[in-house]
């Protein structure tokens, strides 16, 4: 038979509602909005965080480095952090438009940087249209990988700036680039490519894009309202035709592929060209734009082909302990971001950390970078 509940067991729950409504009611007004609205994590790693970072030694495969500082080389140590070097041709930038220049640099400091940094070369796409244009192209980018460079960077001039002889813009699948390709994939090297730009490029301007601070400052680049320019489609059209074209070419898309407003899109890509992969420099905030479980299930499902970087840079000039701080903040918000469930802040707004499984934080950071650039870890280059 069951026993009746005893008189003073209700007697005793009900003080014990009533208490924990009184202690609710005494909680401030700012306590309340603090369990509400949590605050957002930033500044560098603590030490809990920059253990789990340094022990998957991690690797930022898109950086821009021509300085030496042996504070700056201390804090990769120190994070573990390893760095592929990238080189470009740049006519508009008055550092960037000198590549002899720019390689003696970025050679000096992988030389100098205790095996923490490969480099990635490149070429002069001006000398376009020149006798013999891709022949002394192809021995400059092989003088440059028996110095030690693991890759090669088109850049976004091709498609956006260069032009042939009759006025029109030179595509990245245009048939003189071709060589060029081919002597990458036979020497099993990996061709980087920035190629097209986000959609804000093309679209009037707004302060609410994460792109408004770059286009306000280099607005050559800048395509909303000119004429006889190329569509960002068209562009990436012709960067699809150069991977398929090129099936034993490692291609590595850089900043998500200029997809990063349409990850499915960028998912068709994936699925269709095994030899296409994509890094996520600079653009971590569209990432963080995406509504979290379907950011989670776009890097789980690609985890295998999505590659760290960060676009970040370290030019001549700059205060050695500025760019160490900047570098280490920005760092250990992306990490947050994927690794944490902790909240970041970008723009003035607050995004939640996706919390990714370690399996996939390592092939992201780590893993994907080896697979896709081999060397990178093994043939840092060879000093002068």
């Amino acid at each position: 038979m069951k026993k009746a509940t005893p008189p003073h067991f209700f007697a005793s729950l009900l003080a014990a509602l009533l208490a924990a409504c009184a202690a609710c009611s005494r909680t401030s007004p700012r306590a309340r909005h603090a369990a509400a609205n949590p605050a957002a994590v930033a500044g560098p790693f603590t030490p809990a965080e920059l253990r789990a970072f340094a022990a998957l030694e991690p690797i930022d495969t898109h950086v821009h480095v021509f300085a030496v500082n042996r504070g700056f080389i201390a804090m990769l140590g120190r994070l573990h952090l390893h760095l592929l070097d990238i080189c470009l041709d740049d006519d508009r930038s008055p550092f960037l438009k000198n590549l002899p220049r720019e390689i003696r640099q970025a050679r000096r400091f992988v030389a100098a940087s205790r095996g923490h940094a490969a480099w990635c070369t490149s070429f002069n796409p001006f000398q376009y249209g020149h006798a013999g244009f891709a022949a002394r192209a192809v021995r400059q980018i092989n003088r440059n990988f028996a110095q030690g460079a693991i890759a090669v960077k088109i850049w976004k001039n091709i498609g956006m700036e260069l032009k042939n002889a009759q006025g029109q813009y030179v595509m990245p699948d245009d048939a003189a680039f071709a060589p060029i390709y081919r002597d990458i994939a036979r020497r099993r090297k990996t061709l980087v490519a920035h190629l097209a730009e986000p959609d804000s490029c093309w679209q009037p301007i707004t302060p609410a894009s994460p792109d408004y601070w770059y286009y306000t400052h280099f607005p050559m680049w800048y395509m909303y309202g000119r004429k006889g320019v190329p569509t960002k489609a068209e562009i990436l059209r012709a960067r699809d035709r150069l991977v398929a074209e090129n099936p034993r070419l490692r291609v590595v898309g850089a900043h998500l592929g200029s997809m990063e407003s349409n990850f499915p899109q960028l998912g068709r890509r994936l699925d269709r060209y095994p030899n296409f992969a994509v890094d996520m420099a600079a653009r971590m905030p569209y990432v963080m734009m995406l509504p979290r479980r379907q950011a989670i299930a776009f890097i789980e499902k690609y985890q295998r082909r999505l590659i760290y970087g960060t676009d970040l840079d370290f030019m001549p000039g700059a205060h050695p302990q500025a760019v160490a701080r900047h570098w280490e903040s920005s760092d250990a918000r992306d990490w947050r971001f994927l690794a944490t469930k902790d909240w970041v802040i970008y723009l003035g707004k607050k995004y939640r950390g996706l919390g990714l499984p370690h399996s996939v934080l390592q092939r992201i950071y780590h893993d994907n970078a080896v697979r896709w650039f081999p060397g990178i870890l093994s043939g840092q280059g060879k000093a002068e």
